[in-house]
């Protein structure tokens, strides 16, 4: 979010004070790729100890804590093991930081452009729902594919299950049809769009009461 800030008050016209659709994109791109790089070790742990109470008492890891998920994986891994994944991830982040933040921001310029409402409590929260949607809409088929190569259980000496990411989305809609890149969408809107309007909600209220500060 403040990568974002800084790349679109750098990249917005002075003259016009307004930035391209295109150059929102880039900017939430970029800092949404940053962030999840940076992310991605403790991402992995996440995922493997919220799947690993569901397999079978033989193959399960029994994760005591995220660093002892990560220290397991890299003993039995390697280091690299810590970033598996992590093209999802930052393709995931990626797609959410910009579709999330552009689209609030040209949603809630339009509400105001048109005079449609005022910039307020109903515009913000408006404007963050339609973020949250679409953040859902280009996320979840990222969340099925990167969900399965992280949970996939690689044993020494046989090869994976998948190849990498393309070939993961590639088998999942040979087999189970190209709706299955979308399985958990419901849930998936229902967790991101209030998350998405408590944050911009509340991040309008600390922009209102800051403003005032020079920092």
């Amino acid at each position: 979010m403040g990568l974002y800030d800084i790349l679109k008050t750098k990249w917005t016209d002075p003259e016009t004070k307004s930035i391209p659709l295109t150059r929102k994109l880039a900017a939430g791109f970029i800092a949404g790729g940053i962030g999840a790089a940076v992310g991605n070790p403790a991402d992995v742990a996440m995922v493997r100890m919220q799947a690993d109470g569901r397999l079978p008492l033989v193959d399960r890891r029994n994760y005591k804590s995220v660093l002892d998920a990560i220290a397991q994986m890299v003993r039995g891994e390697g280091v690299t093991s810590l970033w598996r994944g992590s093209s999802m991830t930052i393709n995931r982040a990626m797609l959410v930081t910009a579709s999330q933040l552009a689209t609030y921001d040209s949603v809630k310029e339009t509400i105001l452009e048109k005079g449609l409402m005022r910039d307020g409590l109903v515009t913000h929260v408006t404007s963050s729902f339609a973020a949250g949607f679409v953040a859902s809409v280009a996320s979840n088929p990222v969340d099925v594919i990167k969900t399965r190569v992280m949970n996939m259980k690689v044993v020494a000496g046989t090869a994976p299950p998948y190849k990498g990411a393309v070939d993961c989305a590639l088998k999942t809609v040979r087999a189970e049809g190209i709706m299955a890149l979308y399985k958990g969408f419901l849930p998936t809107v229902s967790r991101q769009a209030p998350f998405t309007v408590i944050m911009f909600v509340t991040l309008e209220q600390v922009k209102k009461v800051l403003k005032d500060f020079d920092f």
